[in-house]
């Protein structure tokens, strides 16, 4: 006799394997921890490595970084150029005077030179107006004492002093400066001058011998009809040997023809 099949719903069904059942059965504690705790995790730590090495350098454009040059004491028109072809921008953050820097050059810049920027960063510089000019005050009719006054209130330097002679012009006051009045010269620049002396007279002025050698100190005391007096001798390792230091008479005062003036000069015993 045929032996009759079971059905297949008569057979014992067998549960599908499936991932890591031997050691994490269905149903477990075990299995549903790792499904709802453990797996969210990777799935985290899975994003945040996109996000980092991918996504992050896409938007910030890591890869992009570059050195900044130096562009300090060029001219800006010339640096113009040179920003364009590296994709950057740039901004006048100040402007202001700088004796010996030409108009238009650049004194400083921020980021400084070595940072590493991207394209697109605008970088900002400080920008030299030159030199900056003054007018030269009126010294006509001014006493020579005056006229000094007035030039260092200018922000100007008393320089030579030539002498004229004439009976139609007041004595000893200055004729006319040269450059003339109100002429723009740089800042602390020398201004010459021209004193009347009225008639042939026996009075000079006492010049600035400070900061000469002794030698050219005496020479020059010579040309102005005074006569070198006492030389003190003051040790001073900041200044050569034979440096004046100080002079008896103070620049621009009125002496009779040979006047002695004493001097004190540097030495190094």
């Amino acid at each position: 006799m045929n032996q009759v099949r079971a059905s297949r719903l008569e057979q014992p069904q067998r549960r599908q394997q499936g991932f890591m059942s031997d050691k994490l059965p269905y149903g477990s504690w075990q299995r549903r921890f790792v499904f709802w705790l453990i797996a969210p995790t990777i799935v985290i730590l899975i994003l945040y490595w996109l996000t980092n090495s991918v996504l992050m350098p896409i938007i910030t454009r890591h890869g992009d970084e570059f050195v900044l040059p130096d562009y300090i004491d060029q001219k800006l028109v010339e640096v113009q150029l040179k920003l364009e072809q590296l994709g950057l921008g740039y901004e006048i953050a100040s402007e202001e005077f700088s004796p010996g820097k030409e108009k238009g050059i650049i004194l400083n810049q921020y980021p400084i030179p070595g940072t590493k920027v991207k394209s697109q960063r605008a970088i900002k510089f400080i920008i030299s107006l030159g030199q900056k000019l003054v007018p030269i005050p009126e010294l006509s009719g001014l006493s020579v004492r005056q006229a000094m006054l007035d030039l260092e209130t200018a922000g100007l330097e008393l320089g030579e002093i030539a002498w004229a002679h004439s009976d139609t012009l007041p004595e000893k006051v200055v004729v006319f400066s040269y450059p003339a009045g109100s002429t723009e010269i740089p800042l602390g620049s020398p201004v010459n001058i021209m004193v009347n002396r009225g008639r042939a007279s026996n009075f000079t002025y006492m010049p600035r011998v400070v900061g000469m050698q002794l030698s050219e100190a005496e020479m020059l005391l010579e040309e102005k009809i005074l006569k070198l007096g006492l030389v003190t001798y003051r040790r001073d390792e900041n200044y050569l040997p034979e440096t004046v230091l100080e002079q008896s008479e103070r620049e621009g005062s009125e002496l009779d023809n040979w006047t002695e003036i004493d001097l004190v000069v540097s030495s190094t015993e």
